[in-house]
């Protein structure tokens, strides 16, 4: 083969390389510049093509609402596609939002492949279920070594959950638990993701339900009285935070009765939003931006901010 012919295969090699990751790339510098139609239509090609970044991407602007419509299904259909190809944002984010939407086995079942690769979020929410046996076979001792390698990637519900633990469960059984979590952690590298993607914000804390009291009933302590609620704080401002998206408007209130006793959210309400047959959950207002964004990570579940309309 001709030298020139040899140089134009190595430019072409070169070149076709890239490409996949270059054009996610852009579409996350368009979702960065708020062209949310752009970065889809920059995404779609790939994640037809299978590529489980733009998947990933397309999922969440499906999700969020922003480029398209706000599709839950269609969010679900491209998570799946990102997540059956081993894509952890993806297992965790569509474990959560099905989890969050009651449909436990299926979201823990994600949830449970997101922990075995050390994601935090999928750590907390799947540790908690195996703890009070909550759609899968009790097991606190690997439910304490979950949470805890939550907990020691500074997953602050982690640290809170682990603290409510230490209170219930037999010193034995916390340490066995502390055994299997350094050696998980040993055998697991941290999760990394292959390419450029949206950050998981929507979902930054886990959705994971109050560990029961039934853990090791026979032979734990009796939990600590609970703490007393904060004051009320005064409710002004131009920020809310949103909590879910569901099909049932029941769902929504639910998830709110659940989450109203906490600290971030004294003094603030609820906002149940109608979009098409979805219901958004939104409480507020906030002050601030900052404010809201400390709330999401107080609450321990999956939430992102949003400006009061």
């Amino acid at each position: 083969m001709s030298p020139k012919y040899l140089v134009a295969a190595a430019l072409l090699a070169w070149a076709a390389a890239p490409i996949s990751a270059q054009s996610v790339k852009a579409g996350i510098e368009a979702w960065q510049r708020a062209d949310y139609a752009g970065a889809v239509a920059i995404w779609r090609p790939l994640a037809e093509k299978g590529d489980a970044d733009a998947e990933f991407n397309l999922g969440q602007a499906y999700r969020l609402g922003r480029g398209v419509p706000t599709n839950l299904a269609a969010a679900k259909t491209w998570f799946e596609r990102a997540a059956s190809q081993g894509h952890v944002d993806a297992q965790t984010t569509l474990g959560l939002l099905l989890f969050q939407n009651g449909e436990q086995p299926d979201g823990l079942k994600w949830l449970k492949q997101a922990a075995e690769k050390g994601e935090p979020r999928a750590l907390l929410v799947y540790g908690t279920a195996l703890v009070n046996g909550d759609s899968v076979t009790q097991d606190p001792v690997l439910g304490y070594a979950y949470i805890s390698r939550a907990a020691a990637q500074g997953l602050e519900p982690a640290k809170q959950t682990l603290a409510q633990l230490d209170k219930l469960m037999p010193l034995q059984d916390r340490q066995k638990g502390v055994a299997l979590a350094r050696a998980k952690a040993k055998a697991e590298p941290s999760p990394s993701s292959a390419g450029p993607k949206i950050a998981s914000k929507p979902a930054q804390t886990a959705s994971a339900a109050p560990v029961a009291s039934k853990v090791a009933k026979t032979s734990a302590p009796a939990p600590a009285a609970p703490p007393k609620p904060a004051p009320k704080v005064a409710a002004s401002g131009d920020w809310r935070i949103q909590l879910g998206a569901f099909s049932k408007r029941a769902s929504a209130e639910a998830l709110y009765r659940k989450l109203s006793s906490s600290s971030g959210l004294a003094g603030r309400s609820a906002f149940y939003i109608p979009v098409g047959a979805i219901t958004r959950l939104q409480v507020g207002p906030f002050e601030s931006k900052a404010s809201a964004e400390s709330a999401c990570r107080s609450v321990g579940t999956a939430c992102f901010v949003v400006p009061a309309k």
